[in-house]
């Protein structure tokens, strides 16, 4: 599969709230970082923050773009609330091995009514 056809399976399991079938796109020792949080490292792990997410939040994924590079896919995205942001994807081996994320964390919060860190 090509990194493009990977980020749109994604995007799909993303929208449907599947933190296991995200969790399968990524590599054993993946790493995903979303320069608003401190990276996440490995599969399980990665699991585990997409349940955490999911259960706070409805989240929804609009593709605008997705952009491919050799072994790499760009996704520029929007939601419903229209906050925007882009993920930068690297895939070896048909496995996301390294994920980083740029988006605002406060107007997330704000949108969604969750706290805002104490930090």
């Amino acid at each position: 599969m090509s990194p493009k056809e990977i980020v749109e399976k994604w995007v799909i399991a993303f929208n449907k709230a599947d933190a296991e079938q995200i969790a399968d796109l990524y590599a054993d020792n993946a790493i995903n970082d979303q320069v608003a949080n401190s990276p996440v490292t490995g599969k399980q792990a990665i699991k585990q923050m997409f349940e955490k997410e999911f259960a706070q939040a409805e989240m929804t994924c609009i593709i605008e773009n997705i952009f491919e590079d050799g072994e790499w896919a760009i996704l520029e995205w929007k939601d419903p609330l229209c906050l925007r942001g882009c993920g930068f994807f690297q895939i070896v081996d048909d496995k996301i091995v390294l994920q980083r994320g740029y988006w605002d964390k406060l107007s997330f919060l704000r949108q969604h009514k969750l706290p805002f860190p104490t930090e």
